[in-house]
């Protein structure tokens, strides 16, 4: 029978698996790389919404007045707190 002739092009050569399973990738590391992210897209989008505030002239207090002073409180959870909103 004649040898297969199939395209070996998304095999790793044997040596190279022991080089994916280093163990020097610890957790730390990992933390990083799914925690970065978050944080930049934070970071990012807390700066977007302040120059597009800052362009239209209002602030956190302007628009906490819209509400007027009989909007009521509210009970909020915020990172495992229960919490009134002022």
């Amino acid at each position: 029978r004649p040898r297969s002739t199939r395209c070996r092009a998304g095999r790793l050569p044997p040596n190279s698996i022991s080089r994916l399973a280093d163990p020097s990738v610890d957790a730390l590391v990992i933390l990083l790389i799914y925690l970065v992210p978050f944080l930049v897209i934070g970071m990012v989008a807390k700066w977007l919404i302040g120059r597009w505030m800052t362009t239209k002239g209002a602030t956190l207090s302007d628009v906490q007045a819209q509400a007027g002073p009989n909007r009521r409180k509210r009970k909020l959870f915020l990172l495992g707190v229960w919490r009134e909103e002022d």
